[in-house]
């Protein structure tokens, strides 16, 4: 969200905090042993420059400045640990102490609808058509038929793309302790999301119940994703990786229809959807 009215004749601040969602993954060891842990890298990752960051988890002691040059060595980027036996190695190195995992989150594993494909029988009968029109005996002239063609292959395209794309409706309540994670279209919730759930889909988001919990659209990049909510109330709303905590919501969007999107230059843009 941006603030309007700025004077821009201030200096600019040294420093300036905004929220962004960032992925990195977490490595959770269950040896000591060096040599098993580079043994399992190097059976695991394909090359030493993917720069994956990574937040070490560890119930076991570890040698930690050691481990560290390890998994630089292997295109890991070690950014944190989890806290615990941990701890005190990594304030000494600087690194970042993440809480440990409270409650496991239940994973509902989406179902996808069939995708829209472009059956045998309507190719053909989109190919008589493209036969008909070029037939000379069809009493158009030459500018009506190519005009047609054209059109008739467009239609091919478009329902042929529209395979590549598979939106998932959910039906059933989020609970609290559910998430639901969709790739490869809009996810569509026909009920409420409950605090403490998630929904996140890496395009659209459209919640037609009570929106709580976590919401997240775009969530692989998509700058052009959007979130709508029938009663918009989420602990977290998130497009793109640009995210907005529910301490600070726009209080008049609270409750309301509303429409969410990533605007560049102004972050989260808000819109409530009244109809009256």
């Amino acid at each position: 969200m941006t603030t309007s009215g700025t004077d821009h004749s201030q200096a600019t601040p040294a420093i300036n905090f905004y929220g962004k969602m960032l992925t990195f993954s977490r490595l959770q060891l269950s040896t000591n042993d060096l040599a098993a842990i580079e043994a399992h890298l190097a059976a695991t990752l394909s090359n030493k420059d993917s720069n994956i960051p990574v937040i070490v988890d560890s119930d076991i002691e570890q040698d930690l400045p050691t481990l560290v040059e390890l998994l630089w060595s292997w295109g890991l980027q070690p950014i944190g640990v989890v806290t615990g036996l941990l701890e005190s190695q990594a304030r000494t190195l600087r690194l970042a102490i993440f809480p440990a995992d409270g409650k496991r989150i239940e994973r509902i594993l989406p179902t996808k609808k069939p995708t829209t494909q472009l059956s045998q029988t309507e190719t053909k009968e989109v190919d008589a058509e493209l036969v008909k029109d070029s037939s000379p005996d069809s009493g158009e002239n030459v500018g009506e038929t190519e005009s047609a063609h054209e059109a008739k292959q467009a239609t091919t395209q478009t329902l042929m793309h529209t395979e590549q794309i598979a939106s998932m409706i959910y039906d059933q309540m989020l609970r609290s302790g559910q998430s639901i994670n969709h790739v490869g279209g809009d996810l569509i919730l026909t009920n409420s999301v409950n605090s403490g759930a998630e929904a996140i889909t890496d395009n659209s988001l459209h919640v037609y119940g009570r929106a709580q919990g976590r919401l997240v659209a775009g969530a692989t990049g998509d700058k052009d994703a959007r979130i709508f909510c029938q009663v918009f109330n989420p602990s977290l709303v998130s497009v793109a990786g640009t995210y907005c905590l529910r301490d600070n919501l726009p209080a008049e969007t609270i409750d309301k229809p509303v429409q969410v999107q990533f605007v560049e230059g102004e972050g989260l843009v808000f819109t409530v959807m009244d109809n009256t």
